[in-house]
């Protein structure tokens, strides 16, 4: 089962990806697309174009994991947000509601208390 952790950090790539990539594809449009170090620990976010499927890419510290979903009805949405360098960071929070088909136009937060790092 996936889990989503707040302390992870999570970039959607900003192109649509093919996905009949794997890991080494995947890897190669973090390095050259997103202008990141694949092996940070961080979580890649991959959408194809008619956005039916997702793959997430992470480094576990000794191997890759990719967690791939395809809907059988229905489409992701892409948050509207600018990317920068390629990428566009998204919190666990945002990217589960992605993952449920929850519009995150619809979606209003309240304000909470963030401690600053």
């Amino acid at each position: 089962m996936l889990h989503l952790s707040a302390q992870c950090r999570y970039f959607l790539y900003e192109g649509f990806a093919d996905m009949r990539k794997g890991f080494d594809g995947l890897s190669g449009l973090v390095l050259q697309g997103m202008h990141r170090r694949v092996t940070t620990g961080d979580v890649f976010v991959f959408i194809n174009r008619p956005r039916t499927h997702v793959k997430l890419l992470q480094w576990e510290g000794d191997g890759f994991a990719l967690y791939y979903k395809r809907l059988e009805k229905g489409t992701f949405e892409v948050p509207k947000r600018s990317y920068q360098n390629g990428a566009m960071s998204l919190t666990a929070e945002d990217l589960l509601l992605i993952l449920q088909g929850i519009s995150l136009q619809h979606i209003r937060k309240r304000k909470r208390y963030q401690q600053v790092a």
